[in-house]
Formats: C-alpha cells, sequence, structure tokens
C-alpha cells in the first residue's frame, strides 16, 4: 500500500541553524532516501522551497482567486514529501519516524486513496 509521509518544521529553526548544521541535515536526508530505497519503501518524494515561495489558488463561484503564501498560517510548515510503499499503517509509521526531519517538526501519514479507473 502506498503511503504519503508529508514533513512538516518551522522554517524559522531551519534558517537559525548553521551552514553546516543544514548541510548535515540534508545529508542525513539523502542517506535516509537511499536506505528507503535501497529496501524497496521510497517510491518518490522532494523537498520544497521555503512557504514564502509559496502561491495559493482558489475557485470561487468559476472565479480563479490567486494569493501569495499558504493557505494558512501555521506554527509548522510544509517542507517536502516521501510517497512510501509500506504493507501496512504501523510499517509506514516506523518507516516516517525514521525520516530526519522528524527530530524537529512532525511527519503526518496518510494512505494514498486510488481513484477509480476512467470510465
Amino acid at each position: 500500500m502506498k503511503y504519503l509521509a508529508l514533513v512538516y518544521y518551522q522554517e524559522c529553526m531551519i534558517n537559525a541553524m548553521s551552514g553546516q548544521e543544514w548541510h548535515d541535515l540534508n545529508q542525513e536526508c539523502i542517506a535516509c532516501v537511499e536506505r528507503l530505497g535501497d529496501q524497496g519503501h521510497f517510491l518518490a518524494g522532494q523537498a520544497l522551497q521555503p512557504v514564502e515561495m509559496a502561491t495559493t489558488v482558489r475557485v470561487r463561484d468559476g472565479e480563479v482567486l490567486v494569493s501569495d503564501g499558504p493557505f494558512a498560517e501555521t506554527k509548522e510548515q510544509l517542507a517536502g514529501f516521501y510517497l512510501l510503499e509500506a504493507r501496512d499503517l504501523n510499517e509506514a509509521l516506523q518507516l516516517a519516524s525514521r525520516i530526519p526531519p522528524a527530530r524537529l517538526g512532525s511527519i503526518e501519514v496518510r494512505p494514498i486513496r486510488e481513484l477509480p479507473p476512467k470510465d
């Protein structure tokens, strides 16, 4: 079964890191992806640009509304994702606990909902 592990952390914590600390965290993430891939669990993933680069799109009554920034103010910002293959939720949670930024913020794990085939 596929699970999406959404990585959240406070960008202010990342911004307070030294260049070496940031580099080390990124190297840990790369190693984590390699381990997950070697074990057949990593399907895809990407890191995201900081929240100030975000744009939000809404459609209301047929009108497209575009605004700068994320949809809602939160303490933690979405920083990236890992698409994982796991036999069940328990295994997905175990895998998510190994994602290095879990030490700094949180990892939201959600099962992927498969869409029905096209008619």
